[in-house]
């Protein structure tokens, strides 16, 4: 198994955020299966997000996040979206709520949770898909707003002569089954993924429908792909952030493509259903390699075989002979003059003494004893650096770069205490 740290080995993830009911006097969160089952498909993790008091406040913990689908769910609170009246009466509104009964009662914090997602997104430029609620939460998230009852607000703008182009959005008694026509819009990602089930003269498809509310006031940034016969529009999407190639999709979809199949059957509608899912997943996987070449990695452990090993342990009791020198001002005895060699090669060549460090170490003269000697040591001779370029040259880059990140930092940690020991000895000299 790769390890937890390893992300580039970790498949792209999707927040789903669930939607809640009651079940048998329980709360039950839950995420329809045909979503989880095309993320899968195309290569993508889904990570539900639950709809638990709080979570909205919690979001950072589901990083890292390479793309948010958002579906299912209750209206959202019309005070997200508009302040002014949406000029239905108060009898209007009871009938609507005994109508949609499912629908109509607010669900504030998934609101919170799921508005916060869609801005995030937009921010980071995420790849987002929004089904029904979800095409909706990203209107309103920049800025527009929506109908609360499509029924009721867009079929008064129809006159008479037009009550043919009215459209039934939500069939109750054949729920599933349901399909109205939308007309789909050309050189729009929609009108590719259905080019070949559309006839030249319509431009027409037949899409399922599950919504009572839809976008009244289309967000600025959006540009239409497909509208009912009344007006409403049906699919949107940025043009300046989609390319699924590059990690950018931004749209909302208020028909249901995952769910548009042929009755008892897996077999879609029309071939480019679930199009809109396999280009969002497609984002994800290239937005998620985006991140993760701009991100810094960890160097990894160096794995260095017997004759490297046996190298870094010369280095290391170099520096523990050095230091003995410094701290107990001891003479080195004869014999083991040879293992400072080590790591005067390390410091020569990482250049861990900067100038002015040599200069007062050798203005101090007394701080080690013998310390012109030592210094002398430091200097590699033309027949020496040879040698240590040759051995470096049969290095792989992988053993290079571990074995450079160590001697990085053991000269950071030999300069900052060998700065701190010429400190310390010229207060001591001061003070005498």
């Amino acid at each position: 198994m790769a390890s937890s740290h390893d992300l580039s080995v970790i498949l792209p993830r999707v927040l789903i955020v669930s939607r809640r009911c009651v079940r048998k006097n329980k709360f039950v969160d839950f995420v329809g299966e045909y979503h989880l089952d095309l993320i899968v498909d195309y290569g993508a993790v889904p990570v539900i997000v639950p709809r638990v008091n709080g979570v909205h406040m919690l979001l950072d913990s589901f990083e890292p996040i390479h793309g948010v689908l958002l579906c299912e769910g209750e209206d959202i609170d019309p005070s997200l979206y508009e302040a002014e009246t949406s000029g239905l009466s108060q009898e209007e509104m009871e009938e609507i709520r005994r109508l949609h009964t499912s629908d109509t009662s607010i669900d504030k914090e998934k609101d919170s949770i799921e508005l916060r997602l869609a801005k995030l997104c937009l921010e980071r430029n995420i790849p987002y898909l929004g089904i029904c609620r979800g095409s909706q939460v990203l209107n309103v998230a920049c800025g527009g707003t929506l109908y609360q009852d499509i029924e009721k607000e867009l079929s008064k703008k129809c006159p008479d002569e037009n009550q043919q182009k009215a459209v039934v959005h939500i069939d109750y008694d054949n729920y599933d089954s349901h399909r109205h026509v939308v007309r789909v819009v050309e050189s729009t990602p929609l009108h590719g993924w259905f080019r070949d089930s559309l006839e030249e003269d319509k431009m027409e498809i037949w899409v399922n429908s599950y919504h009572h509310q839809g976008v009244k006031k289309l967000a600025q940034r959006f540009v239409p792909m497909a509208f009912a016969p009344d007006g409403l529009i049906e699919g949107f999407y940025d043009p300046d952030a989609y390319n699924p190639e590059e990690g950018k999709f931004i749209m909302g979809l208020q028909f249901h493509p995952e769910r548009m199949r042929r009755p008892d059957s897996d077999e879609f509608d029309y071939p480019g259903c679930p199009s809109a899912y396999q280009e969002f997943v497609k984002a994800v996987i290239a937005y998620q390699k985006k991140i993760n070449s701009s991100t810094p990695t960890m160097p990894k452990p160096i794995n260095l075989n017997q004759e490297m090993e046996n190298k870094r342990k010369r280095i290391v009791r170099s520096f523990s002979l050095a230091r003995d020198m410094y701290i107990t001002g001891r003479e080195m005895h004869p014999s083991k003059e040879s293992e400072l060699q080590a790591g005067a090669e390390f410091l020569e060549s990482n250049t861990a003494l900067s100038s002015q460090q040599e200069k007062r170490l050798k203005q101090m003269g007394a701080t080690v004893r013998n310390g012109g000697s030592y210094m002398e040591r430091l200097k590699l001779n033309e027949e020496r650096e040879k040698v240590a370029r040759n051995v470096m040259g049969k290095m792989s880059v992988e053993q290079l770069s571990d074995l450079m990140s160590f001697y990085l930092m053991m000269g950071q940690i030999c300069t900052e205490v060998l700065e701190r020991k010429l400190q310390d000895s010229l207060v001591n000299d001061n003070a005498s």
